[in-house]
């Protein structure tokens, strides 16, 4: 009994506790116990290019926190209209609803998971002066994968962005790591923190959990 409570200890000591302040860079680590803790009211937005496993990383965390990811927005408009209708005609639509989901639910209580690619900047400070108006602090988990990575991504879930969406989405993403890299927290404005993760902390899926207390 008393090695098996020691193994028990060794797995608990084993897991690294992270509160994300500014930011925090876990690109190119070799140990993948890791857990990221966020205080009960937060928003957290995850954030990379298509492809790039926002919604394996959500699935995963989805337990501890409300999930709110635009597709299930196009579902629900869909599920209301014509199926002839193409997508495109009411996307502006099916945008402002998720838009004002997030915002309502932002006045409510508990933490929030927010899908999103982070690759327009006018949505991101959109994000965070919505929390900031709500009195929750806003912190982003930013896959960095690379192009080719998330295009594989792409072909795996059949789930294909069109060239020129991908492009646009490509720069925005970029131009963000080049605004965190250069000049730290102050390269995403608004948030408390923002996580840098890789492909290889991706596959590990690090855990989150949304506590009152400081980490233990």
């Amino acid at each position: 009994m008393k090695n098996a409570n020691s193994a028990v200890d060794r797995g608990r000591r084993a897991v690294r506790d992270i509160a994300p302040q500014g930011v925090v860079d876990l690109r190119g680590r070799t140990d993948t116990a890791i857990r990221l803790s966020y205080p009960r009211d937060a928003v957290v937005v995850i954030a990379g290019l298509p492809g790039s496993g926002k919604s394996t990383l959500l699935r995963a965390w989805s337990g501890s926190a409300a999930v709110l990811d635009p597709r299930g927005t196009r579902s629900a408009c869909e599920a209301r209209l014509p199926s002839w209708l193409p997508y495109a005609v009411y996307r502006p639509v099916a945008r402002l609803h998720h838009l004002r989901t997030i915002r309502t639910r932002m006045r409510g209580s508990g933490p929030l998971l927010v899908h999103d690619c982070g690759s327009r900047a006018w949505l991101r400070r959109w994000l965070a002066r919505s929390a900031a108006g709500a009195g929750r602090p806003t912190h982003m988990v930013l896959l960095d994968v690379g192009a080719q990575e998330a295009l594989s991504g792409q072909r795996a879930r059949r789930r294909l962005t069109s060239p020129r969406v991908f492009a646009t989405h490509a720069r925005g993403v970029a131009a963000l790591l080049d605004g965190i890299e250069r000049r730290g927290p102050a390269g995403a404005t608004g948030f408390t923190s923002v996580v840098l993760l890789d492909r290889r902390l991706r596959d590990t899926s690090p855990r989150a959990r949304f506590t009152d207390g400081p980490a233990s």
